[in-house]
């Protein structure tokens, strides 16, 4: 993860996909990283954000900042970035996450080697390649301006240091442009002037020295009313009598003699690749004094590592002006055999000016003569395309030369010491349409949508997307939207992504091709294998070995980059070298793929099972029974690595559930849906919920597995009814299923759907028949021994004694729920019916024990990661906050009920904040917002189709008008609409 704030905000994970942050968020976030380190407290972020005159939201405004930064950060995998102490918000970046801690370490370091003015060159001007353009460029707070101008302040002082440094080295010629654009954009700045002055005097431009000097003190005058200071005055009498003090130093004067590029040619249209850039500049220029410094760049074939090392290599090449030397080591050449050491020496040294007839003949001597001739000198050498550390290590130089090697590989040099390692990743998606566009020409700037289209297809991979722009190029009919058809067809991808003399599937033979006969089998398996990226324990079920081997395998892969790691313990293909595993899994027996695929897919149930049980215990025996598989497996042990497990593999348990259901392994499908079906409900997933539970219906049926079918249909209503609203839709999958359980007999399945169909009549106020059907359905979980579904009875029971005004019998009924659940140890079923004994304590008037009760729902919520539980207190702590007058603390708490049941799309706990705070700011005399989110609640109540509607249509009408009030919705930023 890497933040920057020299220049435009931003946020960048390479490789992973991280939530964006809007720019009011990045604002937040920029005040912290400037204070990084620091506790920051919410009234001084008020303050940096707003200024003296905040609005009435800004805390909640600061504290949904907050949390969504949290998102970002634990998306990412740096949830502990950032932390609370009792002074404030506190974030602490790692070294190097920085630009800003960079920045000012490079500067720091400099100013602590003067002994090395040309070291100390090479770290201010990497610590000023940092610079994006202006700082904090694209936000706006309060406190921007004033931070703005104090980082300039920094990059200035940092530019005159370089300056006086570059013509103590008779480096003036180099410095006038450079110079003239800093001066032209602070022309008030008096020791830039000078040393603009100084430049152009020593390159012979008198004239242009005074020019700049008049110009300064016309401007100084001008514009604050002030004459120069005394070295200002110094300077330019000096200039004016040609002072001798003022010629450069005669030994900074001599050119030192270049030797030879042999560097591949450059492309002119090299796109992106800042930062890996700024690295390996950084790299050579943090070491001072005569060492050597390498880097390895890795990456996946096509990635690009040649094109960046060559463009690195030309980028350096005046600061090692005794010769800058490549030899390709042909590991991964079409055709060739890896290049041995001493024959690459034998290059390197006949590049160096070595004659023939010197160069020894053993390995050992021409290593010893390539040490010997590196010593003293500053030399770059690009060793390419090596195949590992074993035929690069002859090649390093001594200790006593100044040299800076780029090694490329296919694979991680991790055993050659002191490296510093680079691994590359694909192209972010601004650079990738900036090297399409470069290619393609107008045509591209024409379509801008098929070039993102085309761009995905290659999966940002450099050279895909040289092939696919070189092909657009060199086919005038063809528009981007063809040739993105063309991509879309997967059986034939691979094809279209190649030419005459290179493509992306033969790149990735070569690699595949220098893996062992196991590597090469866990490759091919790894093709099958459904889902996104895998585990180790995954792993091992799909190729039926040791956890330790399958670890081992996926490791090897790793390093020879035909896979790749986002995430620890994660491991993912991309999406072309996917489909080249896929491809090359057909080279396995189609009975070996049924097998692995099988071991899979009963690992994931099987663990799947075991983690549901742990989260929800109450439900058990009703969900399928997953016999321990034969492959190794570590499942969870407690409700934390549950939701963990759960949450990283629900992306692969969907994909599994669709390859299951679109391959006819009904069994599979249907018993995946009723294993996951209480976690996707629980956890805000519905629109995964619906789909899985579409794909076991369809099963079930196909399969005339009625008992599945039943299940299904009271799980997809529960969907429905929970999240949606949609209670006519739920009441007829709940009936349906009656109709299936009553049918066939399922006593259990009859309970559940009784005990559904009383929830919908509950909603809907018709407590008679609620009542009726939560007895019905009682009394058939007591009978089965269902101590979770009989829980849940008394607790439906509970809600429609509390509506009916009996207390008493409300309280009894949830007691008894409350002791089951706790017994059960179901999370879930504690936290409901806490809030249901809050809510039945705030109808007696009883509200600081019902903030007690909502405060406990709210935290097992949290804690477990049930985010509709968590609206649901929220909503109901700011009801009882409004019957005790905190009518501020209300407003707040329905805010931030709102704002989470519209990122879970929970639609009913949505309009009841709606509602809330519709009350709470005509309270308040608010009169346009309580306007503004009584519509709101209006049209979600009406879509629900729930009495709340003709109760909140009321109260609009009681409403007085709104047209002169200053509190407009126009005029306010607290609320916005759904």
């Amino acid at each position: 993860m890497r933040f920057t704030i020299l220049g435009p905000v931003e946020v960048v994970v390479p490789g992973s996909d991280v939530p964006g942050l809007a720019p009011r968020h990045r604002a937040v976030l920029a005040y912290l990283l400037l204070h990084a380190g620091a506790a920051v407290s919410t009234d001084r972020l008020v303050d940096a954000m707003w200024g003296p005159l905040p609005p009435d939201s800004a805390r909640a405004q600061i504290q949904t900042t907050i949390a969504a930064i949290r998102r970002m950060l634990r998306a990412s995998g740096n949830d502990r970035m950032l932390v609370t102490r009792p002074a404030g918000y506190v974030i602490t970046p790692e070294p190097g996450q920085l630009d800003l801690d960079e920045f000012t370490g490079l500067i720091a370091t400099s100013s602590a080697a003067p002994e090395d003015p040309v070291a100390t060159v090479d770290r201010i001007r990497t610590a000023l390649a940092l610079w994006r353009g202006e700082p904090l460029a694209d936000i706006t707070a309060h406190y921007v301006q004033g931070a703005r101008g104090r980082l300039n302040g920094q990059r200035l002082t940092a530019v005159e240091r370089l300056a006086e440094l570059e013509l103590s080295l008779g480096r003036h010629d180099d410095l006038i442009d450079e110079l003239s654009v800093h001066v032209a954009a602070h022309p008030l700045r008096e020791r830039l002037c000078c040393r603009l002055m100084l430049a152009l005097h020593r390159a012979g431009r008198q004239t242009d020295a005074l020019d700049v000097a008049r110009t300064f003190r016309s401007n100084l005058a001008e514009e604050q009313g002030l004459d120069p200071g005394h070295a200002f005055n110094k300077l330019e009498q000096d200039i004016l009598r040609d002072a001798p003090d003022l010629r450069p130093p005669p030994a900074a004067a001599q050119e030192k003699p270049r030797g030879g590029n042999f560097l591949p040619f450059d492309v002119p249209d090299f796109t992106g690749r800042d930062g890996e850039l700024d690295g390996l500049t950084r790299q050579w220029a943090g070491n001072s004094g005569a060492v050597v410094t390498i880097s390895a760049i890795d990456g996946m074939a096509g990635v690009g590592k040649t094109t960046l090392a060559v463009h690195a290599g030309h980028r350096l090449a005046d600061r090692f002006p005794d010769g800058q030397l490549f030899v390709d080591l042909q590991a991964h050449t079409a055709g060739q055999v890896p290049l041995d050491s001493g024959a690459a020496l034998e290059v390197l040294l006949g590049q160096l000016g070595v004659p023939a007839q010197q160069i020894p003949a053993s390995v050992a001597d021409r290593a010893a003569l390539w040490r010997s001739e590196l010593a003293g000198r500053r030399v770059l050498a690009v060793l390419d395309n090596a195949l590992g550390t074993e035929q690069i290590r002859p090649l390093l130089p001594g200790a006593s030369s100044r040299a800076l090697l780029l090694i490329t590989s296919r694979r991680r040099l991790t055993d050659l010491d002191g490296a510093h390692a680079l691994s590359m990743d694909v192209l972010p998606a601004a650079d990738a349409v900036e090297l399409f566009t470069a290619i393609v020409g107008e045509r591209a700037a024409a379509e801008p949508l098929a070039v993102l289209d085309v761009l995905q297809l290659c999966g940002f991979l450099p050279l895909a997307v040289r092939i696919a722009a070189a092909r657009l190029h060199h086919r005038p009919r063809w528009t981007v939207a063809h040739l993105a058809d063309r991509l879309g067809d997967q059986r034939r991808r691979l094809a279209e992504l190649a030419t005459s003399e290179r493509g992306v599937a033969a790149a990735f033979t070569l690699s595949y091709q220098q893996l062992t006969p196991d590597q090469q089998r866990m490759f091919r398996l790894l093709g099958l294998q459904p889902g996104r990226d895998i585990g180790p324990e995954a792993a091992a079920a799909l190729a039926g070995l040791p956890l330790d081997e399958a670890e081992a395998l996926l490791e090897d892969l790793l390093d020879a980059h035909v896979l790749s790691q986002h995430q620890l313990g994660r491991y993912t293909f991309h999406d072309l070298l996917r489909e080249h595993a896929l491809a090359t899994a057909a080279q396995e027996p189609s009975e070996a793929q049924s097998e692995a695929l099988g071991r899979l897919f009963h690992h994931y149930l099987h663990t799947a099972s075991i983690a549901i049980d742990h989260l929800y215990p109450e439900g058990k025996n009703r969900r399928p029974r997953i016999p321990a598989p034969d492959t190794p497996s570590c499942p969870p042990r407690d409700e934390a690595e549950a939701i963990t497990w759960l949450d990283c593999e629900r992306a692969n348990l969907m994909a599994t559930g669709q390859y299951a259901a679109e391959h006819d392994w009904h069994s599979h499908t249907s018993r995946l849906a009723a294993t996951l079906h209480r976690y996707l409900l629980g956890h805000g997933h519905q629109a995964d919920a619906l789909a899985l539970n579409g794909l076991a219906l369809r099963a079930a049926r196909l399969s005339g597995d009625t008992a599945a079918e039943t299940r299904t249909l009271i799980d997809r209503g529960q969907v429905y009814f929970w999240w949606h609203g949609a209670f006519e839709q739920a009441a007829e999958h709940f009936r349906n299923a009656l109709d299936l359980a009553r049918e066939t007999g399922d006593q259990g399945a009859m309970a559940s759907a009784l005990a559904a169909l009383g929830t919908v009549f509950t909603r809907r106020r018709a407590y008679d028949r609620a009542h009726d059907h939560c007895v019905r359905a009682l009394a058939l979980f007591q009978e089965l021994g269902d101590r979770g579904g009989e829980a849940r009875c008394l607790t439906d029971l509970g809600i429609v004694h509390e509506r009916q005004g009996r207390h008493e019998d409300a309280h009894e009924h949830h007691r008894q729920a409350l002791h089951v659940y706790r017994e059960t140890g179901s999370r879930i079923g504690e936290t409901v019916v806490l809030n249901n004994i809050g809510l039945l304590y705030q109808q007696q008037g009883r509200y600081d024990e019902a903030r007690r009760h909502h405060d406990e729902a709210l935290d097992l919520s949290r804690r477990f990661d049930f985010p509709g539980d968590e609206a649901e207190s929220l909503n109901a702590l700011a009801e009882a906050s409004r019957s005790l007058g905190d009518l501020d603390r209300a407003a707040t708490e329905f805010d931030s009920a709102l704002t989470l049941a519209r990122e879970c799309s929970y639609l009913p706990e949505q309009a009841r904040a709606h509602n809330g705070l519709a009350h709470v700011h005509r309270d308040l005399g608010r009169v346009p917002l309580a306007h503004d989110h009584a519509r709101q609640a209006l049209d979600l109540y009406t879509a629900l189709a729930v009495p709340e509607a003709e109760e909140i249509r009321t109260f609009l009408t009681e409403l007085p008008p709104t047209a002169t009030d200053p509190t407009s919705p126009e005029t306010s930023t607290a609320h916005q609409p759904s």
